[in-house]
């Protein structure tokens, strides 16, 4: 039940804004957020109350999911703004998705100490 326990943290830090994500504490959330999603998915086929569920899934993960993103962001000694670049037709996400693969910086930043121990 390890790999539940990013998730848990995304939840427990859910306006957190400040300091480190690991990489492997974002995708691992990210990864049970798919699951879950996925799963209230295939339910909502059945019964339109799940399709509720996943509006409200959704949009209780907006929050968590942002601050997640901006830390893991801290991370790689990038600053958390760099978030909004996502909003950019055809090439944010992607150099989004670059950012958030990319190894942390190692030692300390100035966004805190870094998470790895290292």
């Amino acid at each position: 039940m390890e790999f539940l326990q990013p998730y848990i943290n995304m939840w427990k830090n859910y306006a957190v804004f400040s300091g480190r994500s690991r990489r492997r504490d974002y995708w691992m959330a990210q990864l049970v957020n798919i699951i879950v999603s996925f799963i209230l998915g295939i339910l909502s086929g059945f019964a339109d109350f799940f399709l509720i569920l996943v509006g409200l899934y959704s949009l209780a993960l907006i929050v968590p999911s942002l601050s997640l993103t901006w830390r893991r962001l801290h991370d790689i000694g990038k600053s958390g703004g760099w978030f909004f670049i996502s909003f950019v037709p055809a090439v944010g996400g992607i150099i989004l998705l670059v950012f958030t693969c990319m190894d942390s910086q190692p030692g300390m930043n100035a966004y805190g100490p870094n998470p790895k121990g290292m």
